[in-house]
């Protein structure tokens, strides 16, 4: 055995590895992207022949990995929370229907939330879609449960959901690596229609068999290694006389112990990450109380938890992002926590959220004198004098994106704009995003929008963006939508040949496989075509006086007789994907003398590399992030900003025939 410090998703993956798991699918999304990149390396290091796949969405990841699972394979699905909705409906079912080899749905949540449309609470959905959920706390807890999630889920024949938390996944801790399980399973996929293709009198059949599965796990957690009961300290003058206790930070066996005839004025329950801030403040603090770390959230051990609150005059119960384990617990009635709006009913639950309340919990308990210090105001006072820049999220410096959206914005100024989830999403800040709801959606909200006014015969242009990953996990259906109900509008397919937002995985446009396999390529063109788009151009939006020419057309066609959707592909790669065709013709820029400091370019271009002198009012080319690539040439009306260099005639036509090798 040896030792190695990994990033938490990093650990999940080496607990999939060491369970012997066969089939590995996923589709990319912060924070659990990094989980089947690192399963690919395992594979590679141990000569592994594990299946390993980006899937198109997550619907699509659960129902490969599932069908893995009824073959008798090991077999794991990764996603972040909100992939979790596109999944849902074979998750239902593959609950009711049960599995046969080990299935396990990685969910990693987003507290806060840092990256993610929503702040949705995973351990909430497994209640509703009635699977058991393991909740990890640390790297090293993700990895061991990763592998009991696979006992338990063969055990009882049905899928287990683990829910490591942002600050799980992205934190990194040293894990032991242990034996790879190398038990054989052949696939061997047994015939059982009344099991797998259940019509809705058996599914009532399977939903009773559900039940019974969850009560018979239940009764298994109330023992589970996974809930670990500590005394942090003495939360009296003198504990050292208890027998079986040692006095410091201890774990107690059993709640059966003398102590229990004593009653702690305040009890903490915790899960996750809380629950190691909630030790660290109360280290800090210098207070000892009980408390009962939970990592089965559901089901529930309620006669653990029962008898611990019962315990205790009153309980704090801190989770994230919502209320799991307090919903369950069966009497609330001395329970603090979100709900009674002790804890706030949103966000992460960070050292500095809950200081404020363990000094008032704590003091209410009479367990401190006073809160302890606050930060020191001079240090307050310094942090608030130290001039930093407000630095909003920004597209990259070269990113093609931003070219489209500027001439998006030219082409129709009065235009709705309806965009979806990506890097593009930061479209907001040049004004071209008004609608960003989920995976998808910018089509069929302009769908919507467009219909929702035709009632009103009134014309009202709109403008649809999605990127290329979006577009092919999600997009496909809508736009098949639009077409078929008649829908008008334009359709800018943002295709910078790469998933870059979360970390450049391949998509069905490219022939690269997750492991760098070669497979067949599913063109984006031919998507749109197939799905009745009669008008389809590709366009480099770098070449912004051809790109708006081809806008216009488009908007012209979604007005003919014979019109429609009209789809424009704007196609360049990501710059920190693929800069060849930038180094292949870099275009150095300068600000005249004449900038006169009006802010146009900052406002309506917005790249990074522009940056306004307050000294002299005048901008200027910030050339440690600039990537010389000419853009923000057209972003100046008042042609302020030139080229250092101007092309030569043949420059300019080895320029064009750099943007034909980009448009297939």
């Amino acid at each position: 055995m040896t030792q190695a410090v990994v990033l938490g998703n990093e650990a999940i993956a080496r607990g999939l590895i060491e369970a012997g798991v066969s089939v590995v699918t996923s589709y990319p999304g912060t924070p659990s992207s990094e989980i089947l990149p690192a399963v690919i390396e395992w594979k590679k290091k141990l000569g592994l022949d594990t299946y390993v796949e980006w899937s198109v969405n997550e619907k699509v990841a659960l129902e490969v990995a599932l069908a893995a699972s009824w073959a008798g394979k090991r077999a794991a699905v990764a996603m972040k929370q909100v992939g979790l909705n596109v999944a849902s409906d074979p998750l239902l079912s593959a609950a009711y229907t049960g599995v046969v080899g080990g299935f396990v749905v990685i969910s990693c949540d987003d507290p806060g939330p840092y990256s993610s449309q929503t702040e949705q609470d995973t351990r909430l959905f497994a209640i509703f879609a009635k699977v058991p959920v393991l909740d990890p706390s640390t790297p090293r807890e993700a990895q061991a449960m990763v592998r009991a999630a696979f006992a338990l889920s063969e055990k009882y024949r049905v899928p287990v959901i683990l829910r490591p938390a942002m600050r799980v996944s992205h934190a990194r801790q040293n894990i032991t690596l242990d034996e790879v399980d190398a038990t054989p399973r052949p696939a061997n996929f047994k015939k059982d229609p009344n099991r797998w293709a259940a019509t809705p009198r058996y599914r009532l059949m399977l939903h009773r068999e559900l039940n019974e599965k969850l009560a018979k796990i239940e009764e298994e957690f109330e023992a589970s290694g996974w809930n670990e009961r500590w005394e942090i300290g003495d939360w009296r003058p003198a504990l050292s006389g208890v027998e079986g206790l040692e006095v410091g930070n201890s774990r107690l066996g059993s709640l059966q112990s003398p102590i229990s005839n004593l009653q702690p004025p305040i009890g903490i329950i915790a899960s996750g990450v809380p629950s190691t801030t909630a030790r660290e403040l109360l280290e800090e603090f210098g207070v000892q109380v009980p408390v009962l770390k939970i990592g089965t959230v559901y089901p529930l051990p309620r006669k653990l938890v029962s008898a611990f609150v019962a315990r205790c005059e009153r309980v704090l119960v801190l989770e994230e992002p919502d209320a799991a384990i307090e919903l369950q617990i069966p009497d609330r009635r001395n329970v603090l926590g979100r709900l009674d709006g002790t804890i706030p009913n949103a966000g992460e639950l960070a050292p500095e959220t809950l200081y404020p309340i363990f000094a008032r919990v704590l003091a209410e308990a009479k367990l401190t004198e006073s809160a302890p210090p606050a930060l020191d105001p001079a240090w307050s006072d310094t942090l608030k004098s130290i001039p930093l820049p407000v630095r909003p999220p920004r597209l990259c410096p070269g990113c093609a994106h931003r070219s489209a959206f500027y001439s998006i914005r030219r082409v129709f100024p009065g235009a709705f704009f309806a965009s979806d989830i990506g890097c593009y999403t930061l479209g907001t800040n040049l004004r071209a995003v008004d609608t960003c709801l989920d995976m998808g959606a910018a089509i069929t909200i302009a769908t919507g929008l467009y219909h929702a006014y035709r009632l009103d015969d009134r014309n009202q242009p709109i403008v649809a963006t999605i990127g290329d990953s979006t577009f092919i996990h999600s997009g496909v259906t809508g736009l098949a939508n639009a077409v078929h109900t008649g829908a008008r509008f334009v359709l800018v397919i943002l295709d910078n040949g790469t998933t870059a937002m979360t970390g450049f995985q391949p998509t069905t446009d490219q022939t690269r496989l997750a492991d760098g396999r070669e497979g067949a390529r599913v063109a984006i063109p031919e998507l749109v075509r197939a799905c009745g788009v009669k008008f389809v151009q590709v366009s480099d939006p770098y070449y912004q006086n051809d790109f708006q020419g081809i806008l216009k057309q488009a908007a012209a066609f979604t007005q003919s007789d014979e019109g429609g959707v009209a789809v424009v592909i704007a196609k360049r790669p990501c710059v920190l994907y693929d800069r060849s065709p930038i180094d292949a013709h870099p275009i150095k820029v300068d600000v005249t003398d004449q900038c006169d400091g009006c802010k146009y370019c900052l406002v309506a271009f917005e790249c990074p590399a522009l940056a306004m002198n307050s000294a002299t009012n005048k901008v200027e080319i910030d050339r440690r992030i600039c990537v010389d690539c000419g853009q923000c040439i057209d972003a100046c009306y008042k042609g302020f900003i030139v080229e250092s260099n101007p092309v030569t005639i043949s420059e300019l036509a080895e320029k064009v025939g750099l943007q034909e090798k980009f448009v297939p």
